[in-house]
C-alpha cells in the first residue's frame, strides 16, 4: 500500500460546486425539500432525484444533499441514541473502519465536509472495492488513538469490510499500531459490516445513515475530534 503521495482531497470543480454562497444556498433549499419529502415517506433515490432536478444539481451536489438530508423522525430517532463523550467510560467501541478513516483523511486533506440535518459529518469519497492508504492515514489513526485514551473506553474495536481490497492490511497496520502504542484494540472483518455494527455494537462509531438509524447507540468521533483537537475543516454547514 504506497502512498506515492495520494490523497483524499478536493475533486477538480468542487469549488464551483460548493465553495460559492450562490450554490450554498442552494444546496441548503435542496436539503429542506429533501427532509420535507423524505418526513413523507418519500423513498430518497427518488425525492433526490426530484429535487435534483429542480435545483438543477450536478452529481456531486445531489450525493451531498443525499447524505445530508434526512426526515424528522430519523433526526429524532438518531439523537434518542446518540452517546456523549462523558457516557463512553468503560464502555466496548465498535468502529466502522473505512467510514472513519476516509472521512478523517478525507479533512486532513482539505476535502468539504458536510454537516447534515442530524450533526453528522460526511465527505464525497468512497471505497469502491479498493482501499489505498493515503499521506493522511496514520495521522488518522492517531486521532482516534487519542480520543481512546481520553474518553476512558475498555476497548476499541475496527470492523472492516472483508470484501474490500487491503482490508486485512489496513486491520493489520491498525493492530500492530495498537500493540506498539499499548491500546486495547481488536480488528475484526465482516462481510456485512453494516448488518454486524447494528446487531452487536453496544456503542457504535460511523456516519453511516443505515447503521444510525438501526443500532443500539451511537457516538459522533468526528464532531468530537473537530472541536477537542481543533482541526481545520473544510465544513459545509447543510441546513
Amino acid at each position: 500500500m504506497d502512498m506515492n503521495n495520494r490523497n483524499r482531497g478536493k475533486n477538480t470543480g468542487d469549488d464551483e460546486l460548493f465553495g460559492k454562497e450562490k450554490q450554498l444556498d442552494k444546496l441548503k433549499s435542496a436539503v429542506q425539500d429533501m427532509h420535507y419529502l423524505l418526513s413523507r415517506n418519500y423513498p430518497e433515490r427518488p425525492a433526490s432525484e426530484l429535487v435534483g432536478n429542480h435545483y438543477r444539481l450536478k452529481t456531486r451536489q445531489i450525493q451531498a444533499v443525499r447524505g445530508a438530508a434526512a426526515s424528522q423522525s430519523q433526526i429524532a430517532g438518531r439523537a434518542s441514541k446518540e452517546f456523549q463523550y462523558q457516557d463512553l467510560k468503560d464502555k466496548v467501541i465498535h468502529l466502522d473502519g473505512f467510514n472513519v478513516l476516509i472521512l478523517l483523511e478525507s479533512l486532513l486533506s482539505g476535502a468539504y465536509i458536510f454537516e447534515g440535518t442530524d450533526g453528522c459529518f460526511r465527505d464525497l469519497s468512497g471505497v469502491h472495492g479498493t482501499y489505498k492508504r493515503v499521506m493522511q492515514t496514520q495521522t488518522s489513526i492517531e486521532l482516534v488513538a487519542e480520543f481512546f485514551r481520553k474518553s476512558g473506553a475498555k476497548e476499541l474495536v475496527w470492523i472492516f469490510d472483508k470484501p474490500v481490497s487491503n482490508s486485512g492490511r489496513i486491520k493489520q497496520m491498525v493492530l500492530d499500531y495498537a500493540v506498539e502504542h499499548h491500546l486495547d484494540w481488536n480488528g475484526i472483518l465482516e462481510f456485512n459490516p453494516d448488518k454486524f455494527l447494528a446487531e452487536h455494537a453496544d456503542v457504535a462509531v460511523s456516519s453511516d445513515a443505515w447503521i444510525l438509524d438501526h443500532c443500539k447507540n451511537w457516538f459522533n468521533l468526528i464532531g468530537y475530534l473537530i472541536v477537542e483537537e481543533k482541526l481545520p475543516v473544510n465544513l459545509i454547514k447543510m441546513f
